[in-house]
């Protein structure tokens, strides 16, 4: 196709979407099933134009899918207005390290004595596909403010931070394998790869956050600068917060995150003898008001408000342009046996047993439990990691399995998860109130 074609599918693409956006809601749907659909028709399983070879190009999808889990933890964190200090952290901490190192373990067990795996590679398996989706999860997770919804704050959360606590399980399968040193009795795993990865990357993110956001609003409040251009500060803080990470060998993705939920909670300091531009008004929105981003009583919400908006617009570009990927890369599966048998055990199965661990002893209602054990969404977080294991010295029949389990249960996930979770949510919705901790453990 040529590029006038692509920007008239582009821009068809884009209206359309627009069009149906509120017809999606109602409906079974999502629009990530439908970019699915459309990359499967544009790439070799159909007319061809695009060929995202995950063997050839795996260099370059991991980077792009690196990019777009980014976006959306840095989304995420703008979205929980709840510090990690607060005790509604623990259950999706729990579920973000608990459950998902019972994810691995049990998928180790099926990948050695179900699929014929090696330790190395059946753990490698296990990082692979344990972390939960925070791009394609966001019809089910919360929305912004201090008083989540419980359901899906606990989801947020845990998709959140498994994306960078899965990455000691892919490198820890990568090191069984020879590809990635693990130090002397697992030294440098224990040390680097898991404490200080997980601790070194939210302190950073944490603490750049909050000094950026900080600087930001004292300039503009106190100096009547650094004005505007929230794309630069939204880019800016998640290429500063996940460059610096990696440079002190930490997650970048959780310092992103950290980032985010640290920027969310900047707060104003009102000058002396200044007054809220909405006293005697009622309630927001009130965000139009030209001086209001230099306002010393409404500059860090503003500062948010602009971020987050522009954010989430990106990340649906991101999503978009991703899955359409992931669709395309559907026929280089080879629908194989294992396929039909793994991809339900780990959904109706595996992901419950995990769930029910991590859970252990909370105050959570079965109805609740089971909506979290069900959205274990998989998406742009597993093809990341599989595009680097790809990357970083898996080959041969290996790279088969992992790509034919990987994409297949990531578009199954796709499927099964997008069709139930209007109508799940739409009940959960209706009930929640009567359900006990709807609104935190």
């Amino acid at each position: 196709m040529s590029a006038a074609h692509w920007a008239l599918f582009a821009g068809l693409l884009l209206i359309t979407m627009v069009l149906l956006g509120t017809l999606l809601k109602r409906l079974p749907l999502s629009s990530a099933m439908i970019y699915l659909a459309l990359g499967y028709g544009l790439g070799p399983g159909g007319i061809g134009v695009l060929a995202p070879d995950p063997f050839l190009l795996a260099g370059p999808l991991e980077l792009v899918s690196e990019t777009v889990v980014l976006i959306s933890l840095f989304a995420v964190g703008l979205k929980l207005g709840i510090p990690l200090g607060d005790r509604r952290w623990i259950l999706p901490g729990r579920l973000a390290v608990v459950s998902m190192s019972v994810t691995v373990a049990l998928v180790t067990a099926v990948g050695i004595w179900g699929l014929g795996l090696s330790l190395g590679a059946a753990v490698l398996l296990g990082g692979i596909l344990a972390p939960t989706d925070p791009v394609l999860a966001s019809g089910v997770q919360s929305e912004a403010g201090r008083s989540p919804d419980f359901v899906g704050f606990s989801l947020a959360g845990e998709g959140a931070l498994n994306d960078g606590s899965a990455f000691p399980f892919v490198l820890l399968g990568l090191g069984l394998l020879g590809s990635h040193d693990l130090g002397a009795g697992g030294w440098h795993w224990w040390a680097m790869d898991v404490l200080w990865a997980t601790g070194g990357g939210l302190a950073i993110g944490a603490l750049l956050g909050t000094l950026i956001g900080i600087l930001v609003v004292y300039l503009r409040t106190r100096h009547q600068s650094a004005i505007g251009l929230n794309l630069f500060l939204c880019l800016g803080l998640i290429a500063i917060s996940y460059g610096i990470a990696q440079i002190c060998l930490a997650s970048g993705f959780l310092a992103v995150f950290a980032a985010g939920l640290a920027l969310q909670r900047v707060r104003e300091h009102p000058m002396a003898g200044t007054l809220s531009l909405d006293r005697n008004r009622p309630p927001p929105p009130y965000t139009r008001d030209e001086n209001r981003a230099t306002h010393s009583h409404h500059a860090s919400a503003t500062m948010n408000l602009a971020v987050q908006g522009f954010n989430e617009q990106l990340e649906k570009l991101a999503e978009l342009a991703l899955v359409l990927t992931i669709g395309a890369m559907l026929p280089y599966v080879q629908w194989t046996l294992a396929i039909a048998w793994f991809v339900p055990l780990l959904f109706l199965l595996l992901r419950p047993l995990a769930i029910a661990v991590g859970m252990a002893g909370s105050i959570v209602s079965g109805y609740q439990q089971t909506m979290i054990a069900w959205f274990g969404i998989r998406g742009i977080g597993s093809v990341f990691y599989l595009m680097y294991a790809l990357n970083h010295g898996v080959s041969g029949a290996l790279a088969e399995t992992l790509v034919n389990l990987t994409l297949a249960t990531v578009a199954a996930s796709i499927l099964v998860h997008g069709i139930s979770a209007t109508p799940l949510m739409a009940w959960y919705g209706r009930h929640r109130r009567r359900l006990p901790g709807a609104t935190g453990p």
